[in-house]
């Protein structure tokens, strides 16, 4: 239980405050994003596009649920909360943080949707993916932290503190 899992919406910064995060506590650092990527030997949106969403979200969630690591902060994908297993997985091997973000700063931040690799359904916009994730993301978090404005440091420190170390 040692490990701290980061969870949240595309753009809320899980792999960039990850590393930041990381580098403070002295943990190491991964990104179930790559992992997904090395496994399949293709980018996300190549994956995404080739095999499908469904396919995706199988690898995502065989992936995740294979995750071991000890002192380690894991950066998942923003889809990642569609994997139940996965998220039992995860729960089981450290403290879920969620960060949040507002709509608003999310629509300034995410510009790259189709090399994002961004799994969503034909026709989604982020409002759809957003009002989807809010509610399975809250279900799955120990702790949230709100990520909206602020520097990545002072949401890694916020972090910190909201975990206690």
């Amino acid at each position: 239980m040692d490990n701290i899992i980061l969870i949240g919406m595309p753009g809320s910064g899980k792999s960039t405050i990850g590393v930041l995060l990381a580098k403070m506590l002295g943990y190491g650092f991964v990104d179930t994003d790559l992992l997904i990527q090395h496994f399949e030997g293709k980018k996300l949106f190549e994956i995404q596009r080739d095999k499908g969403n469904d396919y995706f979200a199988e690898t995502e969630n065989k992936i995740l649920s294979g995750v071991m690591a000890r002192q380690t902060v894991i950066a998942t994908g923003g889809s990642a909360i569609f994997g139940r297993e996965a998220m039992e997985h995860l729960s089981s091997i450290g403290r879920v943080v969620y960060l949040k973000v507002s709509l608003r700063e999310l629509r300034r931040r995410v510009k790259n949707f189709s090399t994002r690799g961004i799994m969503m359904k034909e026709g989604q916009t982020l409002d759809d993916i957003f009002s989807e994730r809010s509610p399975l993301y809250e279900k799955y978090a120990d702790i949230t932290v709100n990520c909206t404005g602020g520097s990545l440091q002072k949401n890694a420190e916020k972090i910190i503190a909201a975990l206690g170390k």
